[in-house]
């Protein structure tokens, strides 16, 4: 008699459809913690994405709040006759593009992304405000961004950079109020007009955007904050500073300075420019070498406080880092590692792979004004609601000492030698004594130079400091003491004039 059948399927065969059953649900099990993942985790992260469309689509049926420099809203937003309702507009956006940046159908940038969500209405600080639109049957407002910027100084450099580089010239102007960090002028040069970037008329928005990001000259690069240049014989005062700091030298200390540096391990020869003698051919003193810009007086300088303490000296001021809380995309600043003699040589009169942005150099001579305190830089002055009601205002912030009090106020004397005998003459303001520090860097052979111009007035009592680059240097001929200088002295003034 055969076996009966038991009613049970035999476990080899079970197996597989285990097997399926926990692959279905450890994919079940993923998806439920993805989907609650990118709905709860990455919410806040997803919504700030400048790219989300739906995102922006939504924050543009609102009114969107001001930013504002001065008294003047220099973006807003206006109603129009489109599914949109609002579309945001720029007064003398040409002026302030590199700060307000743009607020798009596809994208955001500039102070429109950093303060997205506050401008949107979406920031908690808004809460009562939008409870009280609620209340109200009134649809959200955003809140308003009062910037530090004041129109008069911005308006002043905007000009002078472009009488300095030329209509489609490039360069840069940062100036910083010393004693809070506050940005008084942020300028880079050539600028755009954001308002055909903002129009609802997709195609013409990509049209427009299309020319600007294909220009050869960057329109839409913030040179003052993202670009990093060689900053050429402004580096001295880095350099001046390390020498300064170690108590081996000071300003009347005689310093080597030949007419020509051999470089070690090299067949280079260094000159000085225009082939000028410093001091009596063989020596100089350390504030008659920075008065002049003796070359060859820094290189070796540099050599004999090594790379390391250079190194040191940068990275106090700053260069090596950036600041993750400014509102604006930052570049960070470079002084190379591992350098032979010969390189820290040039690294020492800002040559070699040395790169600053103007932003970075605006720091480092506000921080020297302001008796070796370097601030922390920042664009937003205050926030306010919907009702102009003040919400919070920014503090300054001391990011830290990188020299000493008698150290910025040795400095302080070898700038203003600077400008009222040496090479930055062209900074002279009657009646106010200035420091300052020129500069002219080779980017590359055969090209023309940057010229540059850093420094601080009133010297004995500052409240405005700057840095100004104005790439290739006008021509040629050009040099930080007949260019950039000119272009400094114009903002200082107008910011002495309408400030005190």
């Amino acid at each position: 008699m055969s076996p009966q059948p038991s009613g049970r399927v035999p476990s080899v065969r079970n197996k597989p459809i285990r097997k399926l059953t926990v692959a279905c649900m450890v994919l079940f099990a993923a998806l439920l913690i993805n989907a609650n993942w990118v709905q709860v985790v990455q919410v806040s992260a997803l919504k700030a994405e400048p790219s989300n469309r739906r995102e922006i689509t939504e924050r543009l049926e609102r009114e969107r709040g001001q930013i504002i420099a001065g008294d003047v809203a220099i973006a807003n937003s206006v109603p129009v006759d489109d599914e949109y309702r609002y579309q945001r507009q720029y007064a003398n956006g040409v002026l302030y593009a590199h700060l307000t940046g743009y607020y798009s159908v596809f994208n955001a940038t500039g102070l429109e992304r950093s303060q997205d969500e506050f401008l949107s209405g979406d920031d908690d600080r808004l809460l009562a405000s939008r409870f009280s639109d609620l209340l109200r049957g009134e649809s959200r407002r955003g809140g308003n961004v009062v910037t530090t910027i004041d129109p008069a100084i911005q308006q002043a450099a905007f000009d002078a950079l472009q009488a300095a580089a030329g209509p489609n010239g490039r360069g840069a102007v940062v100036a910083l109020d010393p004693r809070t960090g506050a940005v008084l002028a942020m300028v880079s040069t050539p600028s755009y007009d954001p308002t055909p970037l903002v129009t609802h008329d997709e195609a013409a928005a990509e049209d427009a955007y299309g020319v600007l990001s294909n220009d050869s000259s960057q329109p839409l690069l913030n040179r003052a904050a993202q670009e990093t240049y060689p900053p050429g014989s402004t580096f001295k005062i880095v350099t001046a500073a390390a020498a300064l700091s170690s108590g081996r030298w000071e300003p009347s200390s005689r310093v080597p300075a030949p007419d020509e540096l051999p470089l070690p391990q090299s067949t280079a020869v260094l000159p000085n420019f225009g082939g000028e003698r410093c001091g009596d051919g063989q020596t100089d003193t350390l504030i008659h070498a920075l008065t002049i810009s003796c070359n060859t007086a820094f290189a070796q300088l540099g050599m004999d406080l090594g790379d390391d303490a250079l190194r040191a000296q940068a990275e106090a001021f700053g260069i090596g880092s950036t600041i993750d809380s400014f509102e604006l995309p930052m570049a960070k600043s470079v002084f190379p590692a591992d350098l032979d003699q010969a390189q820290t040589a040039q690294s020492a009169i800002g040559q070699f792979n040395v790169r600053v942005t103007p932003l970075q150099m605006a720091q480092v001579v506000a921080a020297i004004a302001n008796d070796g305190r370097m601030m922390k830089p920042y664009l937003v002055s205050e926030l306010r609601g919907p009702d102009l009601k003040r919400i919070s205002f920014t503090e300054p912030e001391e990011l830290g000492r990188p020299i000493s009090s008698q150290v910025a106020a040795e400095l302080t004397t070898m700038m203003q030698s600077v400008v009222d005998s040496g090479t930055g003459r062209h900074a002279q303001i009657p009646g106010v004594a200035v420091a300052g520090k020129t500069g002219t860097a080779e980017r590359a052979p055969g090209e023309p130079p940057d010229a540059w111009f850093v420094g601080f007035a009133p010297a004995d009592n500052p409240t405005i400091a700057i840095a100004v680059v104005v790439e290739d240097g006008g021509g040629e001929s050009g040099t930080g003491g007949s260019v950039a200088a000119p272009v400094a002295q114009k903002v200082m003034q107008t910011a002495l004039d309408v400030r005190g």
